[in-house]
């Protein structure tokens, strides 16, 4: 019989398995770069911020995704790993209460130490979590909202950090946000891709069923090539960034006529996708700091 003690290392270990940690960057990054660069400040905000969207945001974005996804990821071959928890059906309340237990301070805080504008995008970026994922709204099975919805969940804490800092929001910052957001929808189409067999089995719409594996990865490289043009017009050295769309295209190009019967061979190109979003971010960060310098 296991002891308490293993018992609440299993449900730990399930919980931080959830909540994506390779992915907890990429939503607490976003925030914390768009509230320090406005306001050069390390405060109870940033800190506060930066850890809400790094570990509780994520628990609840991905955790409530696996809570209602169960039925559909157990017939779902790469599901169980980085790519996605398999929770074990005792675990789905605990998850829902921790997520939910876990984020309630930190939105008090934040709501504390902002504005009305905060909390609406705050709020947003909320709402966004919960619609993908539960019954009632599931936006992740309509399609092209599903992508959407999706890349709000990343480009929205860096607009919740500008609007926390009291940025004013250039021309400059807008481009930056949008071309984020086409970055967004364009991984989240992709990464559908894989998908597509299973989904259909499943019931389950999405960007790829709707438009097919080839049509899908087309605009997935379309949406990334937009974002690379839109860096285009943001000035030097930032307008650098435009390059570090290439190896998305890239990784995607080999799977631009796959067939949809072969579609789940798109998940070599996004294997390498989790990983290369390492790279590019490091850079990102370096042109976002000599912007900053010049500025």
């Amino acid at each position: 019989m296991r002891s308490d003690a293993a018992v609440r290392r299993g449900v730990l270990r399930q919980l931080v398995t959830a909540s994506r940690p390779l992915s907890w960057i990429n939503t607490a990054f976003p925030f914390a770069a768009a509230y320090y660069l406005s306001t050069g400040e390390v405060n109870a905000a940033l800190v506060v911020g930066s850890v809400f969207f790094l570990i509780p945001y994520n628990l609840a974005m991905y955790g409530i995704n696996d809570v209602f996804d169960y039925a559909s990821d157990v017939a779902n071959p790469r599901k169980g790993g980085v790519e996605g928890a398999l929770l074990d059906t005792a675990m789905h309340r605990t998850t829902l209460v921790v997520a939910g237990a876990l984020c309630a301070p930190f939105i008090v805080v934040l709501c504390a130490l902002g504005s009305p504008a905060s909390w609406l995008v705050l709020a947003v970026s909320l709402f966004a979590v919960a619609a993908y994922s539960v019954p009632g709204l599931r936006f992740k099975e309509i399609p092209v909202l599903d992508s959407l919805t999706s890349s709000t969940h990343f480009v929205s804490p860096a607009v919740y950090g500008l609007v926390l800092a009291g940025a004013a929001i250039s021309p400059e910052i807008l481009a930056i946000l949008c071309a984020f957001f086409l970055w967004g929808v364009a991984s989240h189409a992709f990464g559908a891709v894989q998908d597509v067999v299973p989904d259909r089995e499943g019931g389950i719409g999405s960007v790829a069923t709707a438009f097919g594996a080839a049509a899908t990865v087309r605009l997935a490289m379309a949406c990334w090539a937009a974002a690379g043009l839109v860096l285009c017009f943001i000035g030097w050295p930032g307008a650098l960034a435009a390059v570090l769309v290439v190896p998305y295209i890239a990784l995607a190009w080999p799977y631009r006529s796959v067939s949809d019967a072969d579609s789940g061979s798109a998940n070599g190109g996004w294997r390498h996708f989790l990983w290369v979003n390492y790279l590019v971010g490091f850079l990102a960060t370096l042109l976002l700091i000599l912007t900053a310098l010049g500025s």
